[in-house]
């Protein structure tokens, strides 16, 4: 999880325009600091846990550089594939092969200032997204929704206890949603298939000490 300001990528409400820009310019500069932010490899979770799903409509939540829109892309998935960084979403279109533009529309905006449509996804992915909490849980609610009847929620985190204790953070872990939390907020019409922390199935980031993901995989009823 990259670290972000308080209020950073997903606000409680609808960002304002003022904000936005805020939050915009944060993340364009935190991925125009270096030629890469990230690996370009597939994230763990998603790469295990997707495997054995038939593709379909997906989206991918805060998707970065694009190295896992593009993974399901390359597996018969389309994706929307949304995040906030003009910069990172430039790069992602970039390294999009011909064959798969058109599998993945690179989508500009606040994930979770304004809620997706209804219904419309079988995969809502959410790797390592730093979802603030809320007092009426609206913008989880509204991610919860996009989730198809017989669709998948995938959510991927770092276990905070891999944090070396008395670290220093430019935010609080506990301000944001751990899967727990989510999955303690589904009702009947859900079923949880995988709720569970283990090790990583790949190196932590370099300069990180993330050895392990926390995992919840949970299927729509109705």
């Amino acid at each position: 999880m990259a670290t972000a300001p308080r209020g950073a990528v997903g606000h409680g409400a609808p960002a304002t325009e003022g904000e936005d820009d805020v939050d915009a310019q944060f993340w364009d500069d935190k991925y125009g600091g270096s030629e890469r932010l990230f690996s370009g490899d597939v994230n763990g979770v998603l790469a295990t846990e997707v495997a054995d799903l038939p593709p379909g409509q997906a989206l991918d939540v805060g998707c970065g550089e694009g190295a896992d829109a593009l993974w399901l892309a390359r597996r018969g998935w389309r994706v929307t594939a949304v995040d906030i960084s003009r910069v990172a979403l430039r790069r992602a279109a970039a390294a999009t092969d011909t064959e798969l533009a058109e599998r993945v529309a690179w989508t500009r905006g606040d994930p979770t200032g304004t809620p997706p449509p209804e219904g419309a996804f079988d995969l809502v992915s959410v790797q390592y997204f730093p979802l603030p909490h809320q007092p009426d849980h609206a913008a989880l609610r509204g991610l919860l929704a996009a989730v198809a009847p017989g669709g998948t929620l995938l959510v991927g985190s770092h276990d905070l206890a891999d944090l070396p204790p008395g670290q220093d953070r430019e935010f609080d872990p506990g301000d944001y949603y751990r899967p727990a939390d989510i999955a303690g907020l589904l009702d009947e019409d859900w079923t949880v298939l995988v709720d569970e922390t283990r090790p990583r199935t790949a190196p932590p980031p370099e300069g990180t000490h993330h050895v392990h993901d926390v995992v919840l995989r949970a299927r729509r009823l109705r």
